[in-house]
């Protein structure tokens, strides 16, 4: 199942329901739209800086993360940012591919 990390800064309004709700009740929201779509959320971090929230999650493919995405930027609570991860094995796969590439000038 395709991992992603999520990324995600709240906006005024998303803090000010952070502060109501607590960190394990926006947990259980994650857990939840995650969970819907048959994913389940891996790790799920606070943390200070650019970002407010961390996670990994699986999902069942990158349209499932992608419905997320919209859903949750749509809310206007969160600004996301989310990247797909690629295993150790999936990337021995790609260097094994062959790309027929040539740079711009060559």
């Amino acid at each position: 199942m395709p991992k992603f990390l999520i990324q995600a800064t709240y906006t005024p309004e998303g803090t000010k329901g952070l502060l109501k709700e607590g960190a394990s009740g926006r947990r259980e929201a994650v857990d939840r739209v995650i969970g819907d779509l048959g994913g389940t959320v891996e790790t799920m971090y606070f943390a200070f800086g650019e970002d407010d929230l961390v996670c990994i999650v699986d999902l069942p493919d990158p349209v499932s993360m992608a419905a997320v995405a919209l859903t949750v930027k749509a809310s206007g609570a969160l600004s996301t940012r989310a990247t797909p991860l690629l295993t150790l094995e999936e990337i021995d796969e790609a260097t094994r591919r062959q790309v027929a590439f040539r740079a711009p000038g060559a």
